[in-house]
């Protein structure tokens, strides 16, 4: 609970278009600091249990000891960590180009979902809490790739689970 509630507040903030991405480039002492706040934190720690559910608990375990091996005794960057996971994809997903959607942007989407029948549609926009004016950017090429999962009524969500990658602005 005490996550989720870290969570739901780093949200808050992550909404706001003033917010920052995970990870960016920096110039200065003064920019390394602010990077490094709760938002960093917690949005991080949430991206890597999205995605560590969508590659499942031991392909995710499998990448972090590949990265972990190749990395001992020496630095890093977060691209080594994709790469890491790629390697255990075998190339069946390119985990860097989906991460860096996620730790590259400020914000995140808001998804709708419309069932018609037996079709169901689903649609990304950047979500803001609310517009400040005096920082407002426009971010409508904002795209992510969210990993969707979901059951059907032959699938229940402790026996199987299915996945469907948004690469785009909408889809089917």
């Amino acid at each position: 609970e005490d996550f989720l509630n870290l969570i739901f507040k780093a949200m808050m903030k992550d909404s706001l278009n003033s917010s920052h991405p995970v990870s960016s480039a920096v110039q200065s002492s003064e920019q390394i600091e602010e990077m490094f706040d709760a938002l960093s934190y917690i949005k991080g720690a949430s991206l890597l249990l999205m995605l560590k559910h969508y590659l499942t608990k031991d392909v995710f375990q499998a990448g972090i000891e590949v990265y972990l091996h190749n990395h001992k005794y020496g630095s890093a960057r977060s691209d080594d960590l994709w790469d890491s996971m790629n390697e255990i994809t075998n190339g069946t997903l390119d985990v860097k180009t989906l991460m860096k959607t996620w730790i590259l942007h400020k914000g995140f989407p808001l998804v709708t979902v419309v069932r018609q029948g037996k079709n169901i549609s689903v649609q990304q926009e950047k979500f803001l809490y609310h517009m400040e004016t005096e920082n407002w950017t426009s971010d409508a090429s904002y795209l992510w790739h969210i990993p969707l999962t979901y059951i059907t009524s032959s699938c229940n969500f402790t026996h199987c689970t299915n996945a469907y990658l948004l690469d785009q602005k909408s889809g089917m």
